[in-house]
Protein backbone atom coordinates (compact mmCIF):
# COMPACT_ATOMS: atom_id res chain seq x y z
CA UNK A 1 0.00 0.00 0.00
CA UNK A 2 2.87 2.40 0.75
CA UNK A 3 3.93 2.15 -2.93
CA UNK A 4 0.47 3.24 -4.07
CA UNK A 5 0.44 6.01 -1.47
CA UNK A 6 3.67 7.38 -2.96
CA UNK A 7 2.39 7.05 -6.54
CA UNK A 8 -0.87 8.80 -5.59
CA UNK A 9 1.06 11.42 -3.58
CA UNK A 10 -0.77 10.52 -0.37
CA UNK A 11 2.61 9.98 1.30
CA UNK A 12 6.20 11.17 0.82
CA UNK A 13 5.27 13.65 -1.93
CA UNK A 14 7.92 16.00 -0.52
CA UNK A 15 10.58 13.31 -1.06
CA UNK A 16 10.00 12.88 -4.81
CA UNK A 17 13.24 13.58 -6.71
CA UNK A 18 11.71 13.12 -10.17
CA UNK A 19 8.41 12.13 -11.72
CA UNK A 20 7.40 11.23 -15.23
CA UNK A 21 3.58 11.24 -14.98
CA UNK A 22 2.95 9.19 -18.13
CA UNK A 23 0.63 6.34 -17.06
CA UNK A 24 2.27 3.84 -19.41
CA UNK A 25 5.96 4.77 -19.40
CA UNK A 26 6.26 6.97 -16.32
CA UNK A 27 7.59 6.51 -12.80
CA UNK A 28 8.37 8.26 -9.54
CA UNK A 29 11.95 8.43 -8.21
CA UNK A 30 12.29 8.66 -4.42
CA UNK A 31 15.12 8.17 -1.94
CA UNK A 32 15.03 4.72 -0.37
CA UNK A 33 14.22 4.75 3.34
CA UNK A 34 17.63 3.09 4.00
CA UNK A 35 19.40 6.26 2.81
CA UNK A 36 19.52 9.23 5.18
CA UNK A 37 20.51 11.59 2.30
CA UNK A 38 23.35 13.07 4.34
CA UNK A 39 26.16 11.67 2.19
CA UNK A 40 26.55 10.32 -1.34
CA UNK A 41 28.67 7.25 -0.51
CA UNK A 42 25.53 5.21 0.20
CA UNK A 43 23.19 6.98 -2.23
CA UNK A 44 20.08 4.84 -2.72
CA UNK A 45 16.94 5.73 -4.66
CA UNK A 46 14.00 3.70 -5.94
CA UNK A 47 12.04 4.23 -9.16
CA UNK A 48 8.43 3.08 -8.78
CA UNK A 49 6.65 2.62 -12.11
CA UNK A 50 3.10 3.91 -12.50
CA UNK A 51 1.90 0.70 -14.13
CA UNK A 52 0.42 -1.54 -11.46
CA UNK A 53 0.12 -4.72 -13.53
CA UNK A 54 3.90 -5.21 -13.75
CA UNK A 55 4.82 -7.12 -10.61
CA UNK A 56 8.39 -8.28 -11.29
CA UNK A 57 11.11 -9.04 -13.79
CA UNK A 58 9.10 -12.07 -14.91
CA UNK A 59 6.31 -9.84 -16.28
CA UNK A 60 8.58 -7.79 -18.54
CA UNK A 61 8.46 -8.11 -22.34
CA UNK A 62 9.70 -5.98 -25.22
CA UNK A 63 6.46 -3.98 -24.88
CA UNK A 64 7.95 -2.50 -21.69
CA UNK A 65 11.17 -1.28 -23.33
CA UNK A 66 10.02 2.38 -23.58
CA UNK A 67 9.22 2.32 -19.85
CA UNK A 68 12.53 0.72 -18.91
CA UNK A 69 14.51 3.09 -21.12
CA UNK A 70 12.72 6.07 -19.52
CA UNK A 71 13.55 4.83 -16.04
CA UNK A 72 17.19 4.33 -17.00
CA UNK A 73 17.70 7.63 -18.81
CA UNK A 74 15.54 9.98 -16.74
CA UNK A 75 16.64 8.37 -13.47
CA UNK A 76 20.31 8.94 -14.28
CA UNK A 77 19.62 12.52 -15.40
CA UNK A 78 17.59 13.34 -12.28
CA UNK A 79 20.26 11.94 -9.95
CA UNK A 80 23.03 13.82 -11.79
CA UNK A 81 21.04 17.06 -11.60
CA UNK A 82 19.97 16.75 -7.95
CA UNK A 83 22.98 15.03 -6.39
CA UNK A 84 25.80 15.59 -8.89
CA UNK A 85 26.42 11.85 -9.28
CA UNK A 86 26.92 10.85 -12.95
CA UNK A 87 25.23 7.77 -14.38
CA UNK A 88 28.62 6.07 -14.73
CA UNK A 89 28.85 6.05 -10.93
CA UNK A 90 25.49 4.33 -10.38
CA UNK A 91 24.45 0.69 -10.10
CA UNK A 92 20.93 0.44 -11.56
CA UNK A 93 19.15 -2.87 -11.07
CA UNK A 94 16.02 -4.88 -10.34
CA UNK A 95 15.72 -7.63 -7.73
CA UNK A 96 14.53 -11.12 -8.40
CA UNK A 97 12.80 -12.19 -6.23
CA UNK A 98 11.60 -8.69 -5.35
CA UNK A 99 10.83 -7.73 -1.75
CA UNK A 100 7.43 -6.39 -2.91
CA UNK A 101 5.53 -7.16 -6.08
CA UNK A 102 5.29 -3.83 -7.86
CA UNK A 103 7.99 -3.18 -10.47
CA UNK A 104 10.68 -0.94 -9.03
CA UNK A 105 14.27 -0.18 -9.97
CA UNK A 106 17.12 0.44 -7.52
CA UNK A 107 19.66 3.24 -8.08
CA UNK A 108 22.67 3.00 -5.77
CA UNK A 109 26.14 4.53 -5.63
CA UNK A 110 28.54 2.22 -7.43
CA UNK A 111 30.85 1.97 -4.41
CA UNK A 112 28.02 1.18 -1.98
CA UNK A 113 27.51 -2.49 -1.16
CA UNK A 114 23.74 -2.19 -0.86
CA UNK A 115 21.69 -5.10 0.48
CA UNK A 116 20.62 -7.27 -2.45
CA UNK A 117 23.03 -5.71 -4.94
CA UNK A 118 24.97 -8.95 -5.39
CA UNK A 119 24.83 -11.05 -8.53
CA UNK A 120 22.46 -13.64 -7.04
CA UNK A 121 19.62 -11.16 -6.74
CA UNK A 122 20.40 -8.04 -8.78
CA UNK A 123 19.75 -7.81 -12.52
CA UNK A 124 21.27 -4.72 -14.12
CA UNK A 125 18.64 -2.62 -15.88
CA UNK A 126 20.86 -2.13 -18.95
CA UNK A 127 21.18 -5.93 -19.26
CA UNK A 128 17.41 -6.40 -18.82
CA UNK A 129 16.81 -3.89 -21.64
CA UNK A 130 19.32 -5.66 -23.91
CA UNK A 131 17.85 -9.10 -23.15
CA UNK A 132 14.30 -7.96 -23.92
CA UNK A 133 15.44 -6.21 -27.11
CA UNK A 134 16.88 -9.55 -28.29
CA UNK A 135 13.97 -11.72 -27.12
CA UNK A 136 10.63 -10.26 -26.03
CA UNK A 137 9.84 -13.19 -23.74
CA UNK A 138 13.35 -13.64 -22.32
CA UNK A 139 12.24 -13.39 -18.68
CA UNK A 140 9.30 -15.75 -19.10
CA UNK A 141 11.67 -18.45 -20.39
CA UNK A 142 14.91 -17.84 -18.51
CA UNK A 143 15.82 -19.82 -15.41
CA UNK A 144 16.58 -17.29 -12.69
CA UNK A 145 18.47 -18.22 -9.55
CA UNK A 146 17.89 -16.30 -6.35
CA UNK A 147 18.86 -16.62 -2.69
CA UNK A 148 16.37 -17.49 0.04
CA UNK A 149 16.77 -17.30 3.81
CA UNK A 150 15.94 -20.46 5.74
CA UNK A 151 13.07 -18.68 7.53
CA UNK A 152 11.29 -17.57 4.33
CA UNK A 153 7.96 -19.27 3.51
CA UNK A 154 9.06 -19.87 -0.09
CA UNK A 155 12.12 -21.78 1.16
CA UNK A 156 9.81 -24.01 3.22
CA UNK A 157 7.74 -24.73 0.08
CA UNK A 158 10.91 -25.74 -1.80
CA UNK A 159 11.84 -28.03 1.12
CA UNK A 160 8.40 -29.63 1.16
CA UNK A 161 8.66 -30.23 -2.59
CA UNK A 162 12.07 -31.90 -2.11
CA UNK A 163 13.84 -29.23 -4.19
CA UNK A 164 16.45 -28.33 -1.54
Amino acid sequence: QWVYNILEKKAEADRIVHENPDPSNGFVLVPDLKWNQNQLEDLYLIALVHRREIKSLRDLTAEHLPLLRNVLQEGKEAIAKRFGVPGSQLRIYLHYQPSYHHLHVHFTALGYDAPGSSVERAHLLADVIDNLAMDSTYYQKRALTFPLRADEPLFKKFQEAGKV
